[in-house]
């Protein structure tokens, strides 16, 4: 229903933003990295998500376009639900969660509050599944006689995908970067800078 909000930060509370928009104040449930990017009294921009329950009606905000497709990612994991995905992504960035993923590192996933190993796994699992075969057409810049290994595009193809990343937007992040002597999280970061521009 919201794509954005775009107004003035009136409250700040654990887990909490609230944006003024015209004399409105919309409260969006955050996380903490999103928290530390506001400041009250300032203009700010937070992509949203609305979850519609029988209940309740929530409103989520995110500093990134990154961020909020993490979060919906991670509510198409089934168990998981808007608490939990916030705890991920108060504890991680998008980028690490994606490598998470990628390297099937559960660890970075249980060092939230509230997950736990099985859940973890399910994280895993049900979003390795969800990656495309990423494993052609991405041009990285790469010195004539250095040899770099084919899965490096291929790991970093996919873990922009787990952030829910196109194959075009993929492709044209990845153009040009020079990947001969960056590890795979650079080269991962470099790409998402290119995208949130």
């Amino acid at each position: 229903m919201f794509y954005y909000l775009c107004g003035t930060v009136a409250e700040l509370e654990a887990n909490l933003a609230v944006i003024d928009c015209g004399g409105v104040g919309y409260a969006c449930a955050t996380t903490n990295y999103t928290l530390a990017q506001l400041k009250k009294g300032d203009r700010a921009k937070l992509y949203t998500h609305m979850n519609v329950r029988e209940d309740a009606v929530d409103l989520f905000g995110f500093y990134s376009r990154s961020e909020l497709n993490s979060f919906k990612l991670l509510l198409g994991v089934s168990g998981v639900g808007p608490k939990a995905a916030l705890s991920i992504l108060s504890s991680t960035t998008p980028d690490q969660l994606a490598m998470s993923v990628v390297t099937e590192d559960e660890k970075v996933l249980t060092a939230a509050p509230g997950i736990g190993k099985k859940i973890a796994q399910r994280i895993i699992l049900e979003l390795k599944d969800k990656l495309g075969q990423e494993k052609a057409g991405y041009d990285l810049i790469v010195p004539s006689g250095v040899a770099v290994p084919e899965s490096k595009a291929a790991e970093a193809a996919a873990a922009l995908s787990v952030l829910g990343y196109g194959s075009q937007e993929i492709s044209a992040a990845l153009k040009g970067i020079s990947a001969a002597d960056l590890p795979l999280e650079e080269i991962i970061r470099q790409a998402l800078k290119r995208m949130v521009r």
